[in-house]
């Protein structure tokens, strides 16, 4: 009639992009937040690698001694069947291998699948709360 076409219009889903001079920065999204901490899966990925390589090993870092089962109090739904162990995953994006181990942590089963992260931020006492 008017000689309008109607183009289609295309959206795509795109992670956060960063823009430094001529480079260009993917960023990975939040795979869980404990408090105001993003953990990308390749975090946790990595923090589970390490404390189970360690549980597997019969070997312990830190005053805490991590990785060391996690009895669950707090009632949580895992997906899998226990016995759980619990190590600390840091915000620096480094493996955990002695000193704070700071508030968050992964929980694994003794097979080394991830089964939530946990976080002591926002917790009564010495409680966890499920990172979302």
């Amino acid at each position: 009639m008017f000689g309008f076409k109607i183009l289609p219009i295309i959206l795509a889903a795109v992670s956060a992009v960063t823009v430094s001079g001529a480079a260009i920065e993917k960023k990975q999204s939040c795979a869980k937040t404990c408090g105001n901490v993003c953990y990308t899966q390749g975090d946790i990925n990595e923090a589970v690698a390490q404390g189970f390589e360690y549980h597997e090993e019969g070997q312990t870092v830190g005053s805490n001694k991590y990785p060391h089962r996690y009895n669950n109090y707090e009632g949580f739904d895992f997906p899998d069947a226990g016995p759980w162990y619990e190590f600390p995953i840091l915000r620096s994006s480094r493996p955990y291998t002695g000193g704070s181990p700071g508030a968050d942590r992964v929980v694994f089963n003794a097979e080394g699948i991830f089964q939530d992260a946990i976080t002591h931020t926002g917790a009564s006492g010495n409680n966890f709360v499920e990172c979302t």
